[in-house]
């Protein structure tokens, strides 16, 4: 009988090979290897001090690894690799100006002029629910307003990946709710996305696939809720049952 042959992966959108990072002389990331997968939203967990956010900033070059390399659509990343790219941090940041001209400076940046760029700014604050408040300062808006207005910033630019860190830390049930539209509204424009959240509903509304950390490694990927459910680490099932993992040498994540 003739062998199966599995079908060929896609390769990667962006790939992270062997990757180490320190920070003040300390190792918080250790010889990391993984890919995110395009058209997929992945969800990165693990506890505080994992090197969640450190890893997201990898991925955007926003941090330089020492040892190893970050790749896109297999090739080193670069400028223009990192202009396909956006980034939204947990606390969103606001140019000292309206609610519309934040969406004009960033469609500006990408060379959108007139016409083009009114339609679009447009389009932004519907996607964002914030039309009624254009002409409102953007730093007077609540912070779950904030937030949808920094996200539909990001995708105003047409990015291909979509990286959100903690992106309703402390935001109120409908907030959530309103920003995870938003998220939902990227993956259809076919965006990937990674979502780095603490949230194990969130997780489990949005993750296709999921990165879990611990002490600033890898322990475990796999489909979002195979991980959830069935996670196969030590760190991985502490977390899912709201435990303190203490790992062989006695020391916990958050030390990290």
């Amino acid at each position: 009988m003739a062998e199966l042959t599995r079908p060929a992966q896609a390769a990667p959108l962006l790939e992270l090979r062997d990757v180490s990072l320190s920070v003040g002389g300390a190792r918080r990331l250790h010889q990391i290897s993984l890919g995110i997968a395009k058209n997929r939203l992945t969800v990165v967990l693990g506890a505080n001090g994992a090197g969640k956010t450190l890893l997201l900033r990898l991925m955007h070059g926003l941090e330089s690894p020492e040892a190893g390399g970050v790749f896109w659509q297999t090739r080193p990343l670069d400028r223009d690799a990192r202009r396909a790219q956006a980034m939204v941090f947990q606390r969103p940041v606001m140019l000292r100006r309206s609610v519309r001209a934040n969406l004009r400076f960033a469609l500006g940046v990408q060379g959108l002029r007139g016409k083009a760029r009114a339609a679009a700014e447009a389009e932004a604050l519907d996607w964002a629910r914030l039309t009624h408040l254009a002409d409102q300062p953007a730093r007077r808006l609540s912070g779950g307003e904030q937030q949808r207005l920094a996200i539909a910033r990001a995708l105003a630019s047409g990015p291909e990946l979509l990286l959100l860190d903690e992106p309703t830390a402390q935001l109120d049930p409908a907030s959530t709710l309103a920003v995870e539209d938003l998220i939902g509204l990227a993956l259809a424009r076919g965006v990937s996305v990674v979502l780095v959240t603490h949230d194990g509903g969130q997780a489990r509304r949005l993750g296709q696939e999921a990165v879990f950390l611990h002490a600033g490694r890898v322990v475990e990927t796999g489909p979002a809720l195979t991980v959830l459910e069935r996670p196969q680490s030590a760190a991985a099932r502490a977390w899912r049952d709201g435990q303190i993992y203490l790992g062989p040498d006695g020391a916990d994540s958050t030390s990290l």
